[in-house]
């Protein structure tokens, strides 16, 4: 019998957006601006005016091709100047809780920061006689939706199994690479949690019957406290993004506004599910507003985790139960104060970094090649979000397209200015081209972004959680940049199960 061999991948491509080049817009303008101060004195013929005008010339060519952690110098003094403008204007604070703003009937709102401010948090049917929350974000006039999802996972499954998997997943995403395709955003949000066995301990002494052997009990009690503390949560979130606009014929059928965008949604979504069932993605519920809430708190505040875990358990076990509901109540899901520093982000009782993944591997790997992000650590929690943006057939034509056309206008010039072609140009102009191949026969194209965060309650642990996941994240084969100067934003993307969106592209970047 022949071994079914894993299936291995690679070829993923980083955007090339330079406005020329590599070069952005203000790199450009910057460039230009050296080259005409840098002829002046030329043309002038002074020697005097090539004494100022050279060093000049000089530092705009420094801003415009210098690179600090991965960003160029014009943009990282950008973000330099726009932090602390924000931090003298103390924009870079809130505080919500007593500060919280009211309606006229006195309830309280969903209060959170930063870009997260313009969402709205809706109630509607599911269609099978429950509630759905659905976060609306009206300046993008999107609609998400957000469900807990259990796997078997990767690892401790057969090689067949494994690529069959995969592949299905794969099928879920080429399925919504359609012409103005209604989903305009899947994300996947893992979050690996201490668990200090709390919530274990509470759940086993409620339901030990009151009959049971004491040498019995008392082995359960040496059990949980040897494997208790040692136990990680894992939580995975699926969410789902409607775009308005591209479904306004059908919200139109539907009756129109919010109640007509949620019940496209809900079809969206039901249509969706034999597909990732396939993928061997079990959803155990659509979060309603309570639940949407609670992802939201548990963020903010992940000493609330073990509170709201027993809580939950009880209003689901215990008969007749009176407390209070399931979730959390929308009003009180943001953090009651936050700050963003220049590296870091405080919410409530714990501090946050997050990171952008920039560079995956460049050799083939293995589908769980993003395992050792996920590592239980005691002193951490950490979030993984991957954002997948499906891109239509004609899209995808035009973006490959030109793509390739500035990778090939590059290589020429190149050639023509007897400069050798790297390795590294050699395999992204090979990449591009399979890509395309790729497209032509059928398979869809996405934009891909992942986002890891770190999470710890001691700020003297920070610099070691951090330290540890970089090294992980180095087992895997990624390379992570620190989001320098919007931590909040990372913090929303990254950490949060909401589908938060891709950036637009940005010239240079």
């Amino acid at each position: 019998m022949t071994a079914v061999e894993p299936t291995t991948y690679s070829g993923w491509q980083s955007e090339r957006s330079g406005f020329i080049g590599n070069l952005s817009g203000t790199g450009f303008v910057l460039v230009a601006a050296a080259s005409v101060i840098a002829l002046v004195p030329l043309y002038i013929r002074s020697l005097s005016g090539a004494f100022i005008a050279l060093p000049l010339a000089a530092v705009l060519l420094l801003l415009a091709y210098g690179r600090v952690l991965g960003l160029t110098a014009d943009q990282w003094i950008v973000l330099a100047v726009r932090h602390q403008i924000a931090v003298a204007t103390s924009r870079n604070l809130f505080f919500s809780g007593l500060f919280a703003p009211r309606t006229k009937d006195g309830q309280q709102p969903m209060d959170l920061p930063g870009a997260l401010t313009r969402l709205h948090l809706l109630d509607a049917p599911d269609g099978m006689g429950g509630q759905l929350g659905i976060m609306h974000n009206p300046v993008d006039n999107t609609y998400t939706a957000v469900c807990r999802v259990s796997h078997p996972g990767l690892a401790l499954i057969d090689t067949e199994r494994q690529n069959a998997r995969v592949s299905a997943w794969a099928a879920v995403l080429r399925s919504q690479c359609k012409e103005d395709g209604m989903i305009t955003r899947i994300a996947v949000h893992q979050r690996s949690l201490p668990d200090d066995g709390a919530a274990l301990r509470s759940w086993t002494e409620r339901h030990i019957a009151e009959e049971a052997p004491v040498p019995a009990v008392e082995a359960l009690d040496q059990l949980m406290a040897g494997a208790g503390p040692a136990a990680t949560i894992r939580e995975t979130y699926l969410s789902v993004t409607l775009s308005a606009f591209r479904a306004r014929l059908a919200i139109r059928g539907s009756g129109g506004g919010q109640r007509g965008a949620a019940a496209v949604l809900v079809r969206e979504l039901n249509a969706l599910q034999p597909a990732l069932s396939s993928a061997g993605l079990q959803v155990t519920e659509w979060l309603d507003p309570r639940g949407v809430a609670q992802a939201i708190r548990t963020a903010y505040d992940p000493e609330a985790h073990v509170m709201l875990a027993e809580r939950n358990d009880a209003a689901a076990t215990v008969p007749g139960w009176r407390g209070t509901p399931r979730g959390v109540d929308p009003g009180v899901a943001g953090p009651a104060a936050a700050e963003t520093q220049w590296g870091v982000y405080r919410h409530d009782g714990a501090w946050t970094v997050s990171y952008q993944v920039r560079g995956f591997p460049q050799s083939e790997v293995y589908a769980t090649f993003l395992q050792p992000l996920l590592k239980p650590r005691s002193n951490a929690r950490r979030s993984l979000s991957l954002v997948y943006e499906p891109i239509g057939p004609g899209k995808a034509r035009k973006e490959l397209a030109r793509e390739r056309t500035k990778r090939e206008a590059a290589r020429g010039l190149r050639a023509k200015t007897g400069r050798a072609e790297s390795e590294d140009e050699r395999r992204e102009a090979i990449t591009a081209r399979s890509q395309d191949v790729a497209r032509a026969a059928g398979h869809g194209v996405l934009r891909l972004t992942a986002l890891v965060a770190v999470t710890v309650m001691d700020p003297e642990q920070l610099e070691i959680a951090c330290a540890d996941l970089q090294a992980d994240a180095s087992a895997a084969g990624l390379e992570l940049r620190r989001v320098w100067g919007a931590q909040d934003d990372a913090f929303a993307a990254s950490a949060l199960p909401l589908g938060h969106g891709l950036p637009d592209r940005r010239v240079g970047i």
